[in-house]
């Protein structure tokens, strides 16, 4: 597999999924399968699921173009199949959790059978650690982490694509640096499903991905990673992973401590998400995807720049994620004791002019 194959891959999959969109928003139209607007949602009237559909439509169409093979090339298309169907019964007809749960394990579980594991990790200061018989347990949790952290993070228009997007660049530049061809090609083609659906998926969004698109592209993620990141045995082969998609991660890890210590259900979905509280810190809707997207970018590099950095180099990288992650968790106001010194700074630049308050 050359470079030729991994710009066709993407292409093929841009065009595919531009071509598919506007034929699943008419189709969730016709038979009704949109998403309300409620006190918890930013947009105001009916809005079109099934872009997921398109995503997978378009990555299918260069797949099967190109059809790499690997040895767990079976296990890997089942289980974004049933990733993909958990998530279309869910825009469908609601799910309970405990339903949507049992259909992400499903997958997890066929991964795990396949013999996909994540082996061994490296932790600084700890060195390469054998996972053994843990390994099926860290896999299982890695794949039902991630698709359920890109899922939380899908609340605004062209969120959750363009995330996972930047996320996948990364995870793109580490994979062809490391020489793993195969978690190059699925990051391409993914990227160009993801680029061909944000065109139409970006504000105003005209159709959103719904649970069928996010499960899809977490679960994704989830398994290129393992295909190419936890297979580098450098010495953050562990770190890696979690920094590329740090911005849900710490999003989703913030949401669930926040609903423990208020003793509601982890599953209960609330309006206090990162992005929320850029939109009521006063950023218009496209003001807040940027601000995200900056952060998102900003852990794509310093991922890249961790993985191949001197010790020297390291620290600073280190101590400018520590940074990003505390200003992350001063915003939703996990720390800092409600003072939130960035989210004032922020309400103060996003009022207009006339609310600002006078220089004497």
């Amino acid at each position: 597999m050359d470079y030729s194959t991994l710009i066709g891959g993407f292409f093929i999959a841009l065009v595919v999924s531009i071509i598919a969109t506007p034929f699943m928003r008419k189709l969730a139209f016709k038979y009704k399968i949109v998403d309300c607007p409620d006190e918890r949602k930013i947009h105001e009237t009916e809005k079109p699921y099934l872009g997921g559909v398109a995503i997978f439509i378009g990555v299918t169409a260069a797949y099967l173009i190109f059809w790499p093979t690997h040895e767990h090339q079976l296990a890997i298309i089942v289980g974004a199949l049933i990733m993909l169907m958990t998530g279309l019964f869910d825009d469908l007809v609601n799910l309970r959790p405990v339903y949507k749960l049992a259909g992400q394990s499903a997958a997890a579980l066929i991964i795990v059978s396949s013999g996909l594991l994540i082996e061994r990790i490296n932790i600084p200061l700890f060195g390469e650690i054998e996972l053994n018989n843990l390994s099926i347990i860290i896999t299982f949790i890695w794949i039902l982490a991630v698709s359920n952290a890109i899922n939380l993070i899908d609340g605004l228009d062209g969120l959750a694509a363009g995330v996972t997007s930047i996320a996948l660049t990364s995870i793109l530049a580490m994979s062809i640096i490391d020489g793993h061809m195969a978690a190059a090609f699925l990051c391409a083609i993914l990227i160009g499903a993801n680029v061909g659906f944000l065109y139409f998926n970006f504000n105003p969004a005209k159709i959103y991905m719904g649970d069928s698109g996010s499960l899809f592209l977490g679960y994704a993620v989830a398994i290129i990673s393992m295909l190419g990141l936890f297979k580098n045995v450098a010495l953050f082969s562990f770190v890696l992973p979690v920094l590329v998609i740090a911005v849900p991660i710490v999003d989703t890890t913030f949401t669930i401590i926040r609903r423990l210590r208020s003793g509601e259900s982890i599953m209960q979905p609330d309006r206090k998400h990162f992005h929320h509280q850029l939109i009521d810190a006063g950023l218009t809707h496209r003001g807040a995807v940027v601000i995200i997207y900056i952060f998102s970018a900003m852990f794509g590099v310093l991922s890249v720049l961790l993985g191949y950095s001197t010790l020297g180099a390291t620290v600073l990288f280190a101590f400018i994620t520590a940074l990003l992650i505390h200003i992350i968790a001063e915003i939703v106001g996990m720390v800092g004791g409600g003072k939130q010194p960035v989210l004032n700074a922020i309400k103060k630049v996003s009022k207009p002019p006339n609310q600002r308050p006078k220089k004497r």
